[in-house]
């Protein structure tokens, strides 16, 4: 097997268990190392892979075929897309567990991006109470930031990813050459979340973005994996300290709360996950500069890099009040306050309910006019 042009990892450490991050090249390409990499991972000899009608026939075969080898080996195959993330999907996963008489030996492989690795993570915390599940994300987004901590759940059409638990996998291994095959929509989709870590957690790192961010959009798989592992490794830190978003990880929502109004408004799937959050770190960051704490030029260089990822920087027309009410359905709202995740500077963000109204009022207006 050739040397991967690119090969790291790190640990995650959870109150649940400890868990590897394992992030290469070529795994998906090169004979048997996908399976051989995740096969020290699975429990028992039954395994089920989730995956969806667009990554299969690029990379379920190979996989299933060298897994076959040692474990009895079954496939659930779902429709791509956010707009499947409920529990018609989740019923899908049970009817194959099911009629496979698999018990709680099973592994459930995830192999795509969020929405597969949401689902079949939701499905291993509930089958049977709870069974092994191992992440193979095939997307930027859900390879940095999805796929790791443990967060998993289907949506309700009131609100985004409304109903999950946490489970923690038990690997996850994040192959840069699938972005390979990755359209380039769903690639600045991803580059949302990377930009996301610099803006909450490291100024450095956003600097490092700005220089390095056309070599990630060429798919440049060694710049990409420098980036994937940074934000592997902020999450897991905080993960590490808050695995139940009690505390500390809320702040990994940043935009997140304006961003699911839009896609829960928008209808799931039609805005992608990653473009609703850039639009919404905007709001955040223009909330953020009327309250007095980031500048004009702070919101400009925002918005800069997002427009340079390719990302839409404006939300669609929603009205304010029903803006408001999606947001009233958002997991940080506590004791019918909403909590926002807002910017104290470039970096730096926190968690807060001490923010004047009619600024929030005026964010969400401007964007009707």
């Amino acid at each position: 097997m050739a040397t991967p042009l690119f090969h790291d990892g790190l640990t995650v450490h959870t109150q649940s268990h400890d868990y590897p991050i394992v992030i290469t090249e070529k795994a998906a390409i090169e004979h048997n190392s996908m399976a051989k990499l995740i096969t020290p991972y699975i429990r028992g000899r039954q395994v089920l892979i989730v995956t969806n009608d667009t990554v299969a026939p690029l990379y379920l075969n190979a996989l299933e075929k060298e897994l076959t080898d040692q474990f009895t080996v079954r496939v659930c195959v779902l429709p791509d897309g956010e707009q499947y993330k409920h529990q018609s999907s989740i019923n899908q996963i049970y009817d194959v567990l099911m009629a496979a008489h698999f018990n709680r030996d099973v592994t459930l492989i995830a192999l795509g991006g969020g929405v597969i690795g949401d689902m079949t993570g939701f499905a291993a915390a509930s089958f049977m109470r709870g069974v092994n599940f191992i992440q193979i994300p095939t997307t930027l987004l859900s390879q940095v930031d999805s796929s790791v901590g443990g967060k998993t759940g289907i949506n309700h059409p009131q609100g985004k990813n409304m109903i999950g638990a946490f489970w923690q996998p038990q690997m996850v291994l994040a192959d840069m050459s699938t972005l390979k095959t990755l359209p380039a929509r769903e690639l600045s989709a991803g580059l949302a979340e990377v930009i996301k870590y610099a803006l909450i957690m490291d100024i450095t790192f956003l600097d490092w973005l700005e220089v390095n961010l056309p070599a990630m959009m060429d798919l440049d798989l060694a710049v990409l994996g420098d980036a994937v592992k940074r934000c592997c490794q902020y999450k897991a830190d905080i993960v590490a300290q808050d695995e139940r978003e009690s505390g500390v990880r809320a702040l990994l929502n940043f935009g997140h709360t304006f961003g699911h109004v839009i896609e829960t408004h928008e209808g799931y799937g039609n805005w992608l996950h990653g473009e609703a959050v850039a639009a919404g770190m905007v709001q955040a960051a223009e909330l953020s500069q009327r309250m007095g704490w980031l500048t004009a030029e702070d919101v400009a260089r925002i918005k800069r890099i997002l427009t340079l990822a390719n990302l839409p920087i404006t939300p669609p027309r929603i009205d304010t009040q029903t803006a408001l009410s999606l947001m009233g359905h958002d997991k940080k709202v506590k004791h019918g306050q909403i909590r926002l995740i807002l910017l104290k500077s470039l970096g730096q963000a926190v968690l807060t309910n001490d923010f004047d109204e009619d600024l929030l009022h005026e964010v969400l207006l401007q964007h009707l006019v």
